[in-house]
């Protein structure tokens, strides 16, 4: 864990007097910020913390920790608000995490106009489905597609894309469409991952419902699973951002619309010690303003 955001949080648990309000003021889960305390002590050797069931007491070497923490997050924050305010121009290298299909279906056609527009900004942008960690690998900013976990990261909403199921006309013409998410153990899915279990989400009576489906086509990329849907060989559950064109087209039609689970959020996050970057800032802002123009994307 990167050894500033560790100060950040001992400072903040210290600032609101317990674990329950400190993670209420950062967004994180207590048992998160419990969790990295203890992380903290024992990568130091040394209590900084009395813990009882009524209050929290730092120790005196806490408070020690506590005093250089403070003055160490003061001098940072003031360094990068001075020289971001000195920029004129934004400038500086990017090292970008993004999904594989996101980053070939967009970010190939949106980071030339980027480039184009700042160009004294460098990026180096690696496409994983691989959940990175930006602070131990080392990435300045990542795009994330869903429910965020628990973490210390600054999180900015970009937009949002529905999660449709859909399937070639063809395949209809030779079978019933399904009524229901029940309905969809009768036909052939086309599943994305590895897992031996997926289940499909839905929105019944306004609640989730996950339906367990399977199929004879497993593959771990969006890409292939929406050529295999236009080719006929079964249904499948994708992001607009990826079948936009092919449902536009009419190679695609969706069912079970009446199913459908809210829009999927697309998000912009990077650790909090980079919010001041002023080549984040402006990146952040092209993405919104260039994934809103786009027909498929709610708004963020």
């Amino acid at each position: 864990m990167n050894q500033l955001e560790d100060m950040r949080l001992f400072v903040t648990v210290l600032d609101c007097g317990s674990f329950t309000a400190a993670a209420e003021a950062l967004g994180l889960s207590k048992q998160l910020v419990s969790r990295r305390l203890m992380a903290l002590e024992a990568r130091l050797g040394v209590r900084l913390l009395n813990r009882s069931t009524r209050r929290l007491a730092v120790t005196p070497l806490g408070q020690a920790y506590q005093e250089r923490a403070r003055q160490i997050i003061k001098d940072v924050d003031e360094a990068e608000q001075a020289i971001s305010l000195q920029q004129a121009v934004p400038r500086g290298a990017l090292r970008l995490s993004a999904p594989m299909s996101f980053g070939t279906l967009h970010l190939s056609t949106l980071l030339p106009g980027f480039l184009e527009r700042y160009p004294d900004i460098s990026i180096e942008l690696d496409l994983n489905d691989r959940m990175v960690d930006l602070l131990d690998e080392g990435y300045d900013m990542a795009i994330r597609i869903g429910i965020l976990p628990d973490s210390a990261l600054i999180a900015r909403a970009l937009g949002a894309s529905e999660m449709v199921t859909c399937c070639s006309p063809g395949y209809l013409d030779h079978h019933d469409a399904p009524k229901t998410p029940v309905d969809l153990r009768e036909h052939q899915c086309l599943l994305y991952g590895h897992s031996k279990a997926v289940d499909w989400l839905y929105w019944c009576d306004g609640r989730p419902e996950r339906i367990a489906v399977r199929g004879r086509y497993r593959v771990n990329n969006g890409e292939l699973v929406r050529d295999a849907a236009v080719a006929g060989l079964g249904l499948a559950v994708l992001p607009t951002f990826i079948v936009a064109s092919q449902l536009a087209g009419g190679e695609l039609v969706t069912v079970l619309d009446t199913f459908r689970p809210p829009p999927t959020k697309i998000y912009a996050i990077y650790p909090q010690h980079r919010q001041a970057s002023l080549p984040i800032r402006v990146f952040s802002d092209y993405l919104y303003d260039a994934l809103n123009a786009r027909p498929w994307t709610n708004p963020a």
